[in-house]
């Protein structure tokens, strides 16, 4: 749901009336993953997809269904082998989807409002569902702050007054899942883990809260402030990565100590340009574990410092540009400043996957493509032929109490 915060947040200002179905569960090869959503407003507009296409006009009109009848239900869809007509993912693979209405008379509209503004904002907050339970407790919605503390908030019950049960937890949630007491507090504090983390996920809990008792499963939805991709050198193969990585959803900073090179003219998709030393640079910036770094400036004076330094910090890539004879002498004089053969190892250089690429966008293009497949744990190796799965998620299990999407 929170993939479509932006326009469903500007339904909410509107007053609009809506359904949202988000994808809760996955097997097989389906092909979006949890936290993908289509919603349907009281107008029959569209909006996102749950399928790419396969099920989207049978979700359409769950949808509409939800909107006349307030109830929120759970679908499952599949591949069919009896009849090849019927409603169901073509590619084989199996979706559980959850419609929900968002109505104006919906107790937990405005709890599903504050996680659209947090989310179109782009301000890390989780959203936790109960996706398979008791039918009392479908269409619960708890929100999840990252700059909850203790004492921050309160429940903020669709159905009553705010709870004092939240002023001694270390985040602060609004809105509720109902059933037992400790429910809340045990999901609030599942949700803040995933969200530090900036992941979608599934947990499982026991209905009082515990590890035990009658099993809830719980989708929790991440929204995190994009992640960060950082060129150094600005050159002419960094403007077509650039476009590249704002096309991947990154925050992409360009930096160069040649003001001469370093402008908004040569870098207009850049969010931000920054003329100074790279090392220097990344010394003083925040980077975190979805950061990626991209050296592409293939001229020891800059590469040396500021690679010592990046293959030490906690960021998800490091690469750099460079033929393998320049690779070579930039790996012995990384050695000759102490970065350990450890440390060597994380280094992706020559940057980018063998895609035979001579121009700068058909360079950026084999970076991107290194980047993803480093995010995704893919193999690089072309599918056809192949006996490697097609999606490298993480762990998934349809109906069950594991889920992840990076």
């Amino acid at each position: 749901m929170l993939d479509i915060a932006e326009e469903l947040n500007r339904w909410v200002e509107q007053g609009r009336d809506f359904a949202v179905a988000t994808v809760v569960a996955v097997g097989g090869s389906a092909p979006r993953q949890p936290g993908a959503a289509l919603a349907v407003d009281s107008d029959g507009t569209a909006i996102g997809s749950v399928s790419g296409g396969c099920v989207e006009g049978a979700v359409y009109e769950l949808c509409r269904q939800a909107l006349d009848d307030g109830e929120t239900v759970v679908e499952r869809f599949g591949y069919s082998d009896d009849d090849a007509f019927a409603v169901g993912l073509t590619c084989g693979g199996v979706i559980d989807i959850m419609v929900a209405p968002v109505r104006a008379d919906s107790p937990a509209r405005p709890v599903y409002a504050a996680a659209l503004a947090a989310a179109a904002r782009g301000e890390a907050a989780a959203v936790a569902r109960i996706t398979e339970g008791p039918a009392e407790l479908m269409g619960r919605v708890l929100l999840v702050r990252a700059d909850g503390g203790a004492g921050a908030a309160g429940v903020a019950h669709g159905d009553g007054p705010p709870d004092e049960v939240a002023q001694d937890l270390a985040v602060a949630y609004e809105g509720g899942l109902g059933g037992h007491p400790e429910l809340d507090r045990t999901v609030a504090g599942e949700a803040r883990a995933l969200l530090d983390a900036g992941r979608t996920a599934t947990v499982g809990i026991g209905a009082d809260g515990s590890r035990c008792g009658q099993p809830l499963t719980v989708l929790v939805e991440s929204s995190v402030p994009p992640p960060r991709m950082i060129v150094f050198g600005a050159i002419d193969f960094a403007s077509a990565l650039v476009r590249v990585g704002k096309f991947l959803g990154y925050h992409v900073t360009v930096c160069d100590a040649r003001s001469v090179f370093a402008t908004r003219v040569r870098f207009p998709d850049a969010d931000e340009i920054v003329v100074e030393w790279p090392h220097q640079y990344l010394e003083r910036t925040e980077v975190d574990g979805r950061t990626v770094l991209c050296v592409l400036t293939h001229d020891a004076k800059f590469d040396v410092p500021l690679l010592r330094l990046a293959l030490r910090l906690p960021v998800a890539y490091v690469g750099a540009m460079g033929s393998r004879r320049t690779h070579q002498d930039r790996n012995r004089r990384l050695r000759e400043v102490g970065v350990t053969e450890l440390e060597l190892a994380r280094l992706r250089s020559p940057i980018g996957l063998d895609l035979g690429a001579r121009t700068p966008e058909e360079t950026a293009l084999s970076i991107a493509a290194e980047i993803v497949a480093s995010r995704r744990g893919g193999s690089g190796v072309s599918l056809t032929g192949a006996h490697t799965p097609i999606h490298h998620d993480g762990t998934r299990r349809l109906g069950g109490r594991i889920g992840s999407v990076a």
